[in-house]
């Protein structure tokens, strides 16, 4: 890349960074960063669908965890989150889902002007590119590939005919007419292996003059003069860096690290951050606030006959059939589950349901030595709230996480529902006849059981949103154009904008913002300037080849 000055500077190479590097790059007049704190997302196992948790605890992990939780047992929950090209989008289930219409309409109602369901939904269709096929509610041709599942096990067909028989509805689309209902999951992935982020996104563009990428950079904070953000200071193997833009500075490190970096950058409650030594600079106490995620209680039951995924990974055949595309290798582990109501009067569903045909237990780190069956229900729209905060003024410090799962009664009672409605679906016919009894599991259906269970059980279902909400209020952390109130030149896209948890998985809602932002970023969000065509930017303290990905 001749020169070495950028107009966007993005933090952080996770779903919301590669679909922002894509399209800000897509002009050939700016010149555009994207920083990555992991490496290249090389690695056999990151590709291999089924070998997802063999990641956890990695040099690809943050390995963040939960303070102690009030509610379930004073445990501190893992918290993984991926660290590496891609980020979470490399290391998660891979399940396609979008919400509920009615997330979407409910940001709008809390004053989210123009993020209803009616504007995220051409974003999804932008961004899709569906092996089904386009219709009234897919798309093909965009970046990301969505596709059905290749290697469908057939444990999990008999866990549906029982769902079925529960009384739920059949259902072969979660994102299309309605939500309601039991079926398999679509799929980030193509032609059998992970479709993350940088795969669809990052990697066809990566030749693209304009786009630099440079991993191993830790960001450290944001360079703030007059009111203004110019830059990221940062380390990149052990040394300091300093990265300039001239336009804007947007941080897309996750729910766990955009609050982290704006703390660290004197953005947040000014008591908090004088108490740590640092140098407020713009009062926004919402920051780290109105976190917000779902928990799931896996149950998991021995299998009376060896029909699950357990041992694939030693398979020669299933290493074979992977390299051309098929085999149980291709699994994304959650190849089914629904979305269902807990309770008559609800206007959408309260509770997402899993299964899994293989043991995971004690938050997928704990080997289940034998063949397994995992099912377990999530609940969808919890009241609880936590917060990120600073531990330390050490940027290097992981960031304070207090998730406060189910300290919201109302939480509590629909994740109790989840488990008993897990356990009944259990028992239902015919995936009774094929289960060996309870290996994780209620000692009983009486509440004190069930309750008991949850909070030696309880986990993250790896959705965490909401630290930097976007609001029409002047206190919401970020605008409408998620522009940082108080810094010009600052904006944060990433699923920490959120001001709810969507009902479903979160990957799809975040590429859908940061589809929508760059058209914000490109467009002056309607209300500011438009792409000025090769406007200069200024020096960059650290030179950065235009991909450095080591």
């Amino acid at each position: 890349m001749p020169g070495d000055s950028f107009d966007y500077v993005v933090v952080g190479a996770g779903s919301a960074g590669c679909v922002l590097a894509h399209r800000l790059s897509e002009d050939p007049g700016v010149r555009v960063l994207l920083l990555e704190a992991g490496g290249a997302d090389t690695a056999p196992l990151v590709h291999t669908p089924a070998a997802f948790p063999a990641l956890f605890r990695t040099h690809m992990d943050w390995d963040h965890s939960t303070h102690y939780e009030p509610e379930l047992n004073g445990r501190r929950v893992y918290l993984p989150r991926g660290r590496l090209l891609g980020g979470s989008s490399s290391t998660n289930f891979m399940v396609y889902v979008r919400g509920n219409p009615a997330d979407y309409d409910e940001w709008r109602a809390l004053g989210c002007a123009g993020w209803g369901w009616s504007d995220l939904l051409p974003m999804f269709l932008r961004a899709e590119d569906n092996a089904r096929g386009a219709g009234p509610f897919h798309a093909v041709g965009g970046p990301l590939a969505v596709s059905d599942q290749r290697h469908p096990t057939p444990l999990v067909d008999l866990a549906l005919q029982a769902a079925l028989g529960c009384g739920f509805p059949a259902n072969d689309d979660f994102n299309g007419a309605r939500q309601d209902g039991v079926g398999r999951y679509q799929l980030t992935q193509r032609d059998g292996r992970r479709a993350s982020a940088a795969a669809c996104y990052l990697h066809p563009v990566t030749d693209r003059p304009n786009l630099s990428v440079v991993t191993h950079v830790q960001a450290t904070g944001v360079r703030i003069d007059r009111g203004r953000a110019t830059g990221v200071h940062g380390t990149r193997l052990g040394r300091p860096v300093t990265y300039t833009a001239e336009r804007e500075v947007i941080l897309s490190a996750g729910t766990y690290g955009s609050p982290h970096l704006l703390l660290l950058s004197g953005v947040g409650d000014p008591d908090a951050l004088a108490a740590l030594g640092i140098t407020p600079r713009v009062e926004s106490p919402r920051v780290g606030r109105n976190l917000s995620d779902h928990t799931v209680v896996p149950q998991v039951y021995a299998t009376a006959s060896p029909e699950s995924l357990h041992g694939i990974h030693g398979c020669p055949d299933s290493a074979r059939e992977f390299a051309e595309g098929r085999g149980p290798l291709t699994s994304n582990l959650v190849e089914a589950g629904g979305f269902v109501r807990s309770r008559a009067g609800l206007t959408a569903p309260d509770l997402q349901l899993y299964v899994i045909p293989v043991g995971f237990a004690g938050e997928g780190l704990v080997p289940v030595p034998r063949h397994a069956l995992s099912m377990g229900a999530s609940v969808l729209k919890p009241v609880s709230r936590g917060r990120v905060a600073l531990a330390s003024p050490d940027p290097t410090a992981k960031p304070l996480v207090r998730h406060r799962y189910l300290t919201a009664p109302e939480d509590l009672r629909a994740q109790v529902e989840g488990v008993r409605l897990t356990s009944r679906w259990a028992a239902a016919r015919p995936l009774a006849e094929r289960l060996a009894g309870p290996l994780y599991a209620p000692e009983s259906d009486a509440e004190e059981d069930v309750i008991a269970f949850i909070r030696a059980r309880a986990q993250t279902a790896y959705h965490p949103v909401g630290t930097c909400a976007m609001g029409a209020d002047a206190a919401s952390v970020v605008d409408l154009d998620l522009r940082v109130r108080g810094v010009e030149g600052l904006r944060v896209v990433d699923a920490s904008v959120m001001p709810t948890v969507p009902r479903g998985n979160t990957n799809a809602p975040t590429i859908a913002v940061a589809e929508k932002a760059s058209d914000l970023i490109r467009g002056g969000g309607g209300r500011g300037s438009v792409f000025r065509q090769g406007a200069g930017a200024g020096p960059v303290t650290a030179g950065a080849p235009r991909v450095a990905v080591t």
